[in-house]
């Protein structure tokens, strides 16, 4: 056998090529790994043992009715993965620090336990694997109502406890506008996080949150329901089709214009539907117009398979569709893109958010 450069197998370098499998076997821990995270967020595994001290799988079993032999492997593995603390393999302890990102969505940024869901449906890959065969991706909703709840709970923390308290005061006058009253557009609203902060906030303005998944519309309808909010109206309907009323004091797209399939069509429409005096507040994907550049990001494999499974797949998933990709718009080429639509001011904040840049854009 050779490789692919055509060296012989039995000339390489035995640790040279046990390194390589070190390598790849590791993204296989990975994998499984994500599978405990999952099922310890999908029983609230990690908000029992938030503050439990250390506890056996005999003592957690008692406080969630689940089997101890299951839960004391599901402990051991988290442990191997250096996410519990154990000296013993019998006693386990969730640190602080540990739950909060494993545990505290509601209080901390780096809250990171939604974002892992079960293995996707092999029905599933089989389209994904078509994909690259015609060259057309899934729509967003192919992911069904599960990945509508991932991407609420793995995007929420940052739009729930920074949009007001950090982001908002950030940008030129906007604050005052919103506690003044005036309209707000959420395009690509998706489960409508970012949109129902800013409602229950600035309980004057209304806002209206635009989104083309069925899926997520339902999911942004319900949100909105249950939060009694009456300043809110979720609208079915493209980046492309907004008003042409130029009505709109602000204007958010979230982590979503990357993976329009027009999202130079988006833009344009938001140019027509702002106020002269408007802000379009834009969040996108943290990363450079270089590949050298984006290889210093030591997540840069995880944002590529977001890519191939959300991001570039909804991008190419009509005709002619743009296919930007997750690393698909950074600060250079977005500030191009607002520009071709009639902007003329663009500024780059930098919250701290590990994944993402915001950008301040007015006409």
């Amino acid at each position: 056998m050779t490789d692919t450069a055509g060296v012989p197998t039995d000339r390489l370098d035995p640790d040279e090529v046990a390194r390589f499998a070190f390598r790849v076997w590791s993204y296989k821990q990975g994998e499984m790994v994500s599978l405990l995270i999952h099922l310890g967020d999908r029983f609230g595994l990690y908000r029992v043992l938030d503050g439990a001290g250390s506890v056996t799988a005999q003592e957690l079993a008692r406080q969630t009715a689940l089997h101890p032999r299951w839960l004391r492997e599901w402990l051991r593995g988290n442990a191997a993965a250096d996410l519990l603390a154990s000296e013993d393999g019998e006693r386990f302890e969730l640190t602080a620090v540990g739950a909060s990102v494993l545990a505290r969505e509601e209080e901390s940024l780096q809250f990171a336990a939604g974002a892992f869901g079960p293995p996707p449906d092999p029905a599933f890959v089989d389209d994904l694997a078509d994909a690259f065969r015609t060259g057309t991706g899934l729509p967003y909703d192919r992911h069904g109502p599960a990945g509508v709840h991932q991407t609420e709970r793995m995007l929420g923390p940052w739009a729930r406890l920074s949009l007001v308290p950090a982001i908002v005061p950030a940008l030129e006058g906007v604050h005052d506008r919103l506690a003044a009253g005036v309209l707000v557009a959420d395009v690509g609203c998706g489960a409508g996080v970012a949109l129902t902060t800013l409602a229950k906030a600035y309980p004057q303005s209304t806002l209206h949150g635009y989104e083309l998944s069925r899926l997520a519309v339902e999911r942004a309808r319900a949100r909105v329901a249950e939060a009694g909010l009456t300043n809110v109206e979720i609208v079915d309907r493209r980046a492309e089709e907004l008003p042409d009323s130029g009505d709109y004091a602000l204007v958010l797209t979230f982590d979503c214009l990357h993976d329009m399939t027009q999202p130079d069509a988006a833009a344009v429409a938001i140019r027509r539907a702002i106020a002269d005096e408007g802000t379009w507040l834009v969040k996108e994907i943290r990363c450079d117009d270089t590949w050298a550049g984006n290889r210093r990001n030591p997540m840069l494999a995880m944002f590529l398979g977001f890519s191939i499974a959300s991001c570039m797949s909804s991008a190419l998933s009509e005709p002619d569709g743009a296919g930007l990709g997750t690393i698909g718009l950074p600060p250079r080429a977005l500030e191009q893109l607002a520009r071709d639509a009639g902007f003329t001011r663009f500024q780059v904040h930098d919250f701290d958010d590990p994944a993402n840049l915001y950008y301040e854009v007015r006409p």
